[in-house]
């Protein structure tokens, strides 16, 4: 059948829809794996310039991109069926902000639409997909893709451009080199008749490379500058290859090629994991390996603008040779005049705790603020010492480097 012919209805799940869905999720769910991966690569091959200049292409070949979409699907479409459970709203707000930082348009919703629904009839086949069941599905995708959509609108309009019209010619003024590897760049506009935009603590940029092959690759990569107008500064942690993964293409190309004085484009700063900068309660950093760039930023921020906030600083490591912008971070604690820092090493080393992190060990605010961020199992572990430490879940607030399921599919930096 032609899927386009299904007409969309009310801006709601009908019951008849909701029936069907309900019906029909636990074989969609079963094969959601085989469906993403049959829709990116008809895609694709109808429209290579999205790998080639959108999409990341390491998380294509390892399958997590495919995964997390697959999980925001099930996501939404089981709250639709369900609305006793708690709204999605964390998940489409952290995708509206990656979409915006690569200049996602709602035009492209239709090809994404058009390829996902090819790839449902093809996997289940068209006996199973049939008009009633597709247009069920097709009412739960643009529920979700309208939503997406005037998510990205509102954040265009506060950024201030036209929808999709997020990228930046910049130059490097600076690159500073970190003893753990990781290579902090400063840049401005280059174009001295402009200023980049100041940025909240906790947001990123996407930098685009130019790679040897032609294709424009994007990557996000945190803020750690202190936030003002005319310079930004993000943190580049060099990823090499291991267990079967490739070394990252933007990654490893910024460390061996950029420089000061050097072109690159940028885009506007974006991510919703921010602290808010008028509240006063307490703050709980809790960072893995690089996922202590955003803190960072917001240490920059708060030894500018608020020293006074009650801040708990938690990093876990292999050790101090690993802990990046190590020395940054104890800086800017001494700073502020009510902070602690706890750090665990795997390693033995002086003024650190060894192991992994054990915050029954410590003195958590019950009315802290809690940003954590961090690789996939180190979130996991430290949502469950959270909650078993009461904190609400309301007062955590996680982001993730790569896609998964800690909260949302998330950015990525490779």
């Amino acid at each position: 059948m032609n899927l386009d012919s299904v007409v969309r209805a009310e801006p709601e799940l009908e019951p008849r829809h909701a029936e069907v869905v309900r019906a029909t999720l636990p074989l969609v769910a079963a094969n959601i794996d085989r469906i993403t991966a049959v829709f990116y690569r008809t895609m694709f091959d109808a429209h290579p310039q999205l790998l080639r200049d959108t999409f990341n292409r390491g998380n294509q070949a390892q399958g997590s991109q495919q995964r997390a979409l697959a999980a925001s699907i099930a996501t939404f479409a089981t709250y639709l069926v369900d609305p006793a459970l708690p709204h999605p709203a964390t998940m489409l707000s952290r995708i509206a902000h990656k979409h915006a930082s690569l200049g996602v348009t709602a035009e492209q919703y239709r090809i994404v639409h058009d390829n996902l629904f090819a790839a449902i009839v093809e996997v289940l086949g068209a006996d199973v997909v049939d008009e009633t069941v597709a247009a069920a599905w097709d009412r739960v995708y643009w529920l979700m893709a309208d939503t997406l959509i005037d998510q990205e609108k509102g954040l265009y309009a506060e950024a201030g451009v036209d929808s999709g019209d997020v990228f930046r010619d910049v130059r490097v003024l600076a690159r500073d080199e970190d003893p753990s590897g990781v290579a902090v760049f400063t840049v401005e506009s280059a174009d001295p008749a402009t200023e980049l935009p100041g940025f909240v603590p906790g947001q990123y940029v996407s930098v685009g490379v130019r790679l040897p092959d032609g294709a424009r690759q994007l990557r996000q990569y945190s803020l750690v500058g202190r936030p003002r107008d005319g310079a930004l500064s993000f943190a580049v942690k060099r990823v090499e290859a291991a267990d079967g993964c490739p070394a990252g293409e933007v990654s490893s190309w910024l460390h061996q090629h950029l420089r000061p004085g050097d072109p690159l484009q940028i885009t506007l700063p974006f991510g919703d994991v921010v602290i808010d900068t008028a509240a006063t309660t307490p703050l709980v950093l809790i960072s893995g390996g690089i996922g202590v760039t955003p803190t960072v930023g917001i240490l920059e921020y708060l030894a500018a603008h608020a020293p006074w906030r009650r801040t708990l600083i938690v990093h876990a490591d292999r050790g101090p040779g690993t802990h990046p912008l190590r020395h940054r971070l104890r800086q800017l604690a001494t700073r502020l005049e009510q902070a602690d820092v706890e750090i665990w090493y795997e390693e033995p080393a002086p003024g650190a705790r060894h192991g992994r992190v054990d915050l029954s060990a410590l003195s958590l605010p019950g009315d802290a603020d809690v940003y954590v961020c961090g690789p996939p199992m180190f979130l996991r572990d430290i949502r469950r010492q959270l909650r078993a430490a009461g904190i609400p879940d309301a007062r955590v607030h996680i982001e993730q480097f790569t896609p998964g399921d800690a909260g949302a599919p998330e950015r990525v930096a490779r």
